[in-house]
């Protein structure tokens, strides 16, 4: 079990905006969920891979989207949870990537027919530049099963480095998995020792 402290981010980082965020870089735009893209999210998250590596419900359905725009409206308020949709032209979402204030995490995950075009890196990168420079959120951090060589390599291309911390014995959908953490912290300026 996981006995290193986090950091308190909700305390030491910049508050979200009020306004909805919407970014763009790297050929995307990531842009909060609306409740037009509930059909979206039940073709993007219900499949057994995100079923087995996500706390999502399984199966995902139209009830169980709702359930989780509400969740994401609910946190996004209370200013713990940041869930942008991973489109390419600010309409369909591929995808979706997310920032836990509370914990510091980071999270991806791209439907089937999308992968294999870096969009995973790409919105990635563009929600950890965020973090650090907007935010002011000295380090994000990812947490992977050791299996999970997709999201590892996702971890490496973004430069996260596993840390020391010990790893998160994790309960759920049946199983124990053991989570790595991964960490990416702001980028030293020249001339810092």
């Amino acid at each position: 079990m996981r006995s290193t402290p986090r950091l308190r981010y909700l305390e030491d980082s910049m508050p979200l905006p009020v306004s909805p965020v919407r970014l763009t870089g790297h050929d995307l735009v990531l842009r909060e969920w609306e409740e037009a893209d509930l059909p979206a999210m039940v073709e993007l998250f219900d499949e057994p891979d995100i079923a087995d590596r996500t706390p999502l419900a399984s199966p995902f359905d139209l009830d169980a989207a709702r359930q989780y725009l509400e969740m994401i409206h609910r946190t996004r308020v209370e200013g713990q949870r940041l869930h942008l949709a991973i489109t390419v032209d600010g309409h369909k979402p591929l995808g979706e990537v997310l920032l836990n204030l509370s914990r510091g995490t980071m999270g991806y995950g791209v439907g089937t027919p999308h992968r294999g075009q870096r969009l995973a890196v790409r919105a990635g990168r563009l929600l950890t530049d965020y973090a650090h420079q907007v935010l002011q959120l000295p380090r994000v951090l990812l947490e992977i099963e050791a299996d999970n060589a997709p999201s590892i390599s996702v971890a490496q291309a973004l430069d996260f480095r596993p840390t020391n911390d010990e790893s998160e014995q994790v309960e759920g959908k049946a199983r124990t998995f053991v989570l790595h953490v991964w960490a990416h912290d702001v980028p030293a300026c020249p001339g810092d020792h």
